[in-house]
């Protein structure tokens, strides 16, 4: 399947289906107005109310007839909702909500979930509420009612675990599937987890806006709910991550040896190695969320504590109107125009004039440790700027290797179609060799990752750069770089198909430097690289 993330669709529809059906069959009926209900939201929060009587009805395993929902109903309505009915139209009501809307009059309800797995609609059965016979005061026979299992989805999905339990519910179940090897649950699960950061940190930066626009629309109450839940993501979550990320890194590598060295992957191993792989690289990506969150948390204690002192300040100005205290003060006094510059000079926030003091100049000066701290601090900074300068450098460098190993690869193997390792490693001078082997780690590296994706498809790769937005990569990704070489235009490729030769002869390439500067030889399988125009 091409899209994993359409697996167990029907699933999700389910839950959808199980608001789209209830909303389908109220909407609908125009009983509503017969009773005062004229809204579509007041319509909505009755369904709901009585659904929650039956829920608390069948959690007691207490009777729930129609005149004890009758009942409920007229003091909800008397005493909420303000509407004066008696107990028969409450009882009627009653009666349109559950045997109605509910129930459907008794006729089955569907929804059609599609199978993207089976290419067919599904068609997923709803129901919420059943009924029983009983017999009240052992001789009164009545229908009691009660909920079914998707009328306790629908109630248990309206009012879900605290936010702050979340992403500590899905931390254990993303472990969990982990530790048992189902690699394809476990990456749906840190997918969720990604997603709960991802939203942290939009509330956030949405709380940073308001309180930017007006720190007094945002309330107290509000800043201690979000500074909370920050607490409570941040809290030794990062940690927990990188070991993760850890064991993921040395499973997938396990696995990558064994391609390698051993022999080829079987197709469930091969699917578990792509897996592991989509599952580091949604936990390098939660990393990096909770960084963000982390300084985003401070960030936001900052501007609040800045804005309300901000205002604090502003009640602290005097404020005078200007016709009675300069306008009139002039005309009795023409004269005080020569002094108007006592009343303007605060308005412009100049200083005042300083008097030379005598005595301040035969003193001892001594020097100001506080300058000297904040030159210190000011050295750091220029250094740590120039630190993060050479670090890119080196970065840019680097990646610049790969690229023109990566290129001149695929330059010899475009100009017949077809190359191996060893017909390359014959045609090569010094210069070029060095060129396609810049460091035993870079070459071994890309070699590695031609061998596990076997056949690249350029245009799908495109297809991906244009519709997901994805931040600059840190370290060597073969996709990326295959898409900088063919942009630049050194070899037309649309795929790339490379599969290891078995039972040849090992490929020698000799004086080649390690990553101590020293000239070794270096053995690997031969590999036969083929390219589509």
């Amino acid at each position: 399947m091409q899209y994993d993330f359409l697996k167990h669709f029907p699933r999700r529809m389910k839950s959808v289906g199980l608001y789209a059906v209830l909303m389908q069959n109220s909407i609908q009926k125009t009983t509503w107005k017969q009773y005062g209900f004229l809204k579509t939201d007041e319509q909505i929060n009755m369904i709901f109310a009585v659904l929650l009587y039956i829920m608390e009805q069948s959690l007691k395993e207490e009777h729930c007839t129609m005149d004890d929902i009758g009942t409920y109903i007229d003091a909800v309505l008397s005493r909420h909702f303000q509407k004066m009915l008696n107990y028969e139209e409450c009882r009627q009501l009653g009666d349109f909500i559950v045997n109605t809307i509910l129930s459907n009059e008794g006729k089955a309800m569907y929804f059609d979930g599609f199978d993207f797995e089976e290419n067919v609609y599904e068609h997923l059965h709803i129901s919420y509420v059943a009924n029983r016979i009983v017999y009240v005061d052992q001789e009164f026979r009545r229908t009691s009612y009660y909920l079914t299992d998707d009328g306790y989805n629908l109630l248990l999905s309206t009012l879900e675990i605290e936010n702050n339990m979340k992403l500590t519910v899905h931390e254990m179940i993303f472990q969990m599937h982990l530790e048992k090897q189902s690699y394809d649950k476990a990456a749906d699960e840190i997918k969720n987890v990604f997603n709960l950061l991802r939203v942290q940190l939009q509330k956030i930066q949405d709380a940073m806006g308001k309180i930017r626009r007006n720190a007094l629309s945002y309330s107290v109450r509000d800043y201690e709910t979000i500074l909370l839940e920050n607490l409570s993501t941040i809290q030794d979550t990062k940690q927990k991550f990188q070991d993760y990320r850890e064991m993921v890194k040395s499973r997938a590598r396990e696995l990558e040896e064994k391609n390698i060295n051993v022999q080829q992957l079987l197709p469930k191993e091969v699917e578990k190695l792509s897996f592991l792989r989509e599952i580091e690289g949604y936990l390098n990506r939660t990393i990096d969320e909770h960084q963000k969150i982390l300084g985003s948390h401070f960030d936001l204690k900052a501007l609040y504590t800045r804005e309300l002192e901000q205002l604090s300040q502003m009640s602290l100005i005097q404020r005078f109107p200007l016709r009675t205290e300069l306008y009139d003060e002039v005309l009795k006094n023409p004269d005080a125009l020569m002094r108007l510059d006592f009343f303007l000079r605060p308005l412009f926030n100049q200083d005042a004039e300083k008097v030379y003091n005598l005595n301040k100049a035969f003193q001892l000066q001594r020097p100001l440790k506080r300058r000297v701290e904040a030159d210190s601090e000011e050295e750091l900074d220029f250094d740590e700027e120039r630190f993060r300068r050479e670090k890119e450098e080196r970065r840019r460098k680097k990646l610049k290797k790969y690229e023109d190993s990566l290129s001149c690869l695929i330059t010899y193997a475009a100009k017949k179609g077809s190359i191996t390792l060893e017909e390359l490693g014959a045609q090569l001078d010094e210069e070029e060799k060095e060129c396609l082997i810049p460091g035993v780690e870079i070459f071994k590296e890309i070699m590695v990752e031609l061998i596990r994706n076997r056949e690249i498809d350029l245009d799908v790769l495109k297809k991906e750069q244009r519709e997901y937005i994805q931040d600059n990569p840190e370290e060597f990704q073969l996709s990326d770089t295959l898409l900088k070489i063919s942009e630049q235009g050194e070899a037309p490729v649309r795929k790339l198909l490379v599969s290891r030769i078995e039972g040849g002869e090992p490929v020698v390439f000799s004086g080649i430097l390690d990553a101590e500067g020293q000239r070794r030889s270096i053995r690997c399988s031969n590999v036969l690289i083929q390219i589509v125009k």
